[in-house]
């Protein structure tokens, strides 16, 4: 299986964010999250999922804690 670049980037950007509380990750990850979702093969299901991420990512304060 090749995975999505989109799907390893956002994932990526959400662990890095996760560990580090980085919030320039956060937004990266919300982002990439918003690419996937206006995706048209995306299913609404996983469509959902992304925006309800992306918007909670959003809501990162950029002074949670400095990047790593």
């Amino acid at each position: 299986m090749n995975p999505n670049p989109l799907y390893v980037g956002a994932l990526t950007q959400v662990l890095t964010h996760w560990h580090t509380g980085c919030p320039h990750a956060a937004h990266r990850a919300a982002d990439l999250l918003d690419r996937l979702a206006d995706d048209e093969n995306i299913d609404a299901g996983s469509r959902a999922l992304f925006d309800a991420a992306g918007e909670a990512l959003r809501d990162t304060p950029d002074s949670a804690r400095t990047c790593a």
